[in-house]
C-alpha cells in the first residue's frame, strides 16, 4: 500500500477496533511488512498518538491514553449509532450532557453524507419520546454516570453514599457489573461487598460515587437486564400476584411485556408464569380482567376470588339492559 497517509489511518481504525494487535496481525491486515508497521508506529507517536508497544512473543501494540484525541473512524451503521444516541442524550435524563450532546450532534449533522443524515432526521422525526412528570426530578448526574461506567468496564471497586426508597442513608461499597436503563431511570447492578450480594441502585439516589484502586473479577454474575427488571416490576410494588397464561413464551411477552413482569416458562411449550405487582388487589383485577387470552391466577386465592366475583358482575350488567351488576365494582 502505497498511500501512507491512508494506510496510517487504516491503523489507528484497527488499534480503536481491539485492545492489544500483533505486529504481524496489523501487517497482514494492511498488507505491508511488519518493519512497516514498526515505522508507521513511530509517525503516530510523532504525531501525539499514543501507541503502546509490549514486546515478547505475546506482545503486541495497543492504543494508550493521553495524548491527542485520534480521529474516530466510523462506518455507515455505526455513524448512525453515534447521532441517534447523541439524539436521545438531548432528552434530559442524563443531566450536564445536553449541551456537548447538542454541539457533538450539530458537528455530526454536517459531516455525515447526506443519505445518513437524511436516515437520522427521518428517524428522530418519526419518533415521539415520553418522559414521566417528575423525570426531571430522577435525572442523573452525567459524571457519575462516567465514573460508574468506567468502573464496570475496568472491574474496580467504588463507593458512594446511598439513599434507599424509605430514605435512608448508607455507605456502599460495590463491584460494579453493569449499567441498565429502564425508561428515564438508570440502574447500577453490582455486588454490595459488606451485606456480600448482589444489589440494584438506582443512579438518581447515588451521590459522590469515586473508584478505589481495587481489582476484581466477577464469580457466577447474574443477568444485570433480568435482575433489574424483576427488580422494578414484581419486587417494587406491595401486592404482588402470579399468573398463568395460556401462550408459550414467546408470545406471552406481546401480551404482558418483559418491562412489566417477571416471566418464566410453564409446565409444558403452551403455557408461560408470569409474576407482576401492583398498588393494590383492584387495580390488579382491573388489569388482569383486561387481559387476551384470559390468564388463570396461581395466587393469591383471595385475587383469584375476586377476579372471579368482577367477571360475574361484567357478565350480569351485560346480560340484559334492565339487570343491575352485582358483586364488586371499584
Amino acid at each position: 500500500m502505497g498511500d501512507t497517509p491512508g494506510r496510517m489511518l487504516r491503523l489507528l481504525g484497527l488499534l480503536q477496533a481491539r485492545a492489544s494487535w500483533g505486529g504481524a496481525e496489523l501487517a497482514e491486515r494492511l498488507e505491508i511488512t511488519q518493519r512497516t508497521v514498526r515505522r508507521d508506529v513511530d509517525r503516530l507517536r510523532e504525531l501525539g498518538y499514543p501507541v503502546e508497544a509490549e514486546p515478547g512473543r505475546h506482545g503486541g501494540y495497543r492504543l494508550g491514553r493521553g495524548g491527542r484525541l485520534p480521529p474516530l473512524l466510523l462506518n455507515d451503521e455505526e455513524a448512525v449509532a453515534v447521532a441517534i444516541g447523541l439524539r436521545c442524550a438531548v432528552d434530559g435524563t442524563v443531566a450536564g450532557l445536553e449541551e456537548s450532546a447538542i454541539s457533538t450532534l450539530a458537528k455530526l449533522d454536517h459531516l455525515l453524507p447526506a443519505h445518513l443524515a437524511r436516515r437520522v432526521r427521518s428517524l428522530h422525526e418519526s419518533t415521539a419520546s415520553m418522559l414521566w412528570s417528575d423525570a426531571r426530578a430522577e435525572r442523573v448526574d452525567a459524571t457519575h454516570l462516567l465514573v460508574l461506567a468506567n468502573a464496570c468496564s475496568t472491574h474496580e471497586r467504588a463507593r458512594f453514599a446511598y439513599t434507599d426508597r424509605g430514605g435512608r442513608s448508607s455507605k456502599r461499597l460495590v463491584e460494579p457489573l453493569r449499567l441498565v436503563r429502564s425508561g428515564p431511570r438508570w440502574y447500577l447492578v453490582a455486588r454490595d461487598i459488606d451485606r456480600a450480594d448482589w444489589r440494584t441502585f438506582r443512579l438518581d439516589r447515588v451521590k459522590s460515587p469515586e473508584p478505589v484502586g481495587t481489582y476484581f473479577e466477577h464469580k457466577g454474575p447474574p443477568d444485570p437486564v433480568a435482575m433489574v427488571t424483576e427488580g422494578v416490576t414484581a419486587r417494587s410494588y406491595p401486592y404482588r400476584a402470579r399468573i398463568r397464561i395460556p401462550l408459550p413464551v414467546e408470545q406471552a411477552v406481546r401480551v404482558v411485556p418483559r418491562t412489566l413482569a417477571v416471566i418464566e416458562e410453564g409446565e409444558d411449550a403452551n403455557s408461560t408464569i408470569v409474576e407482576l405487582g401492583s398498588t393494590g388487589m383492584y387495580r390488579m383485577v382491573g388489569y388482569l380482567a383486561g387481559l387476551y387470552p384470559p390468564c388463570e391466577v396461581l395466587g393469591p386465592p383471595e385475587l383469584r376470588d375476586t377476579l372471579r366475583a368482577h367477571a360475574e358482575a361484567v357478565a350480569q350488567a351485560n346480560a340484559s339492559s334492565t339487570n343491575q351488576p352485582q358483586g364488586w365494582c371499584k
